[in-house]
């Protein structure tokens, strides 16, 4: 048994429970053992252990359900999230990506509107439009991605997809200029797919095809990253 000893003790009873849930005792979702359980693990009283519960819920790691109990939210503190995200590797960050955008073109084909679907074409047109600047064109690009991801309907993934975007923004931009290559017919054409995928409501090939995409960038960015 772990027992907390120094001063400020919800604190360090709070950055006890972290360390157990970022360790993977409790996985995202599920219900915490009660206050009259954790107490005496951490060598605390009830009131202590309820603060510590308070503090890790106002970082956005632990919910509170009336009447159900304490559950974990998140595993990453709220504040901590965008450093964690800058610090993260280029390899990371893609992995990701393939999760987040895989997963929402395959949502994107079965929930789609028509106002998805014309912002979606709206955006592969300008992606295949004349761009003069690396930068306008990787903006172009991570825009079309973002708007398959929007039309998936689901609010947390755009909200990752977000999250991500900067960095894997600047991924593309250090491998475009390092390695000069023009945006082509096929590169547009692979997209395109991924589109008429989401229109005729296919989730498996929309899937498909947006892995077979991101991991071939994934396998680009290494190829070209110094």
């Amino acid at each position: 048994m772990v027992s907390v000893q120094r001063e400020s003790l919800s604190e360090q009873a709070a950055r006890l429970l972290l360390d157990r849930i970022q360790a993977g005792e409790w996985e995202v979702g599920q219900k915490l053992p009660g206050e009259t359980t954790l107490a005496p693990q951490l060598g605390v009283g009830r009131s202590t252990m309820r603060e510590a519960i308070r503090q890790l819920a106002g970082r956005g790691i632990l919910t509170t359900r009336q009447g159900s109990g304490v559950f974990v939210h998140a595993v990453v503190p709220v504040g901590d999230w965008d450093s964690f995200v800058i610090r993260a590797t280029i390899a990371s960050i893609l992995e990701a990506r393939i999760a987040v955008e895989c997963e929402a073109a395959a949502l994107a084909a079965e929930r789609c509107t028509g106002d998805d679907l014309l912002a979606i074409r709206t955006a592969l047109t300008r992606r295949g439009g004349e761009v003069v600047t690396v930068d306008a064109r990787v903006d172009a690009d991570m825009a079309f991605h973002r708007s398959i991801v929007a039309a998936s309907q689901n609010e947390l993934l755009t909200e990752l997809f977000d999250t991500f975007a900067a960095r894997s923004r600047e991924a593309m931009v250090q491998m475009l200029e390092l390695s000069g290559e023009p945006a082509t017919q096929a590169d547009q054409l692979v997209h395109a797919e991924i589109v008429e995928a989401v229109a005729a409501h296919d989730a498996v090939v929309a899937r498909d095809l947006s892995r077979s995409h991101l991991e071939a960038l994934r396998a680009a960015i290494a190829q070209h990253r110094p």
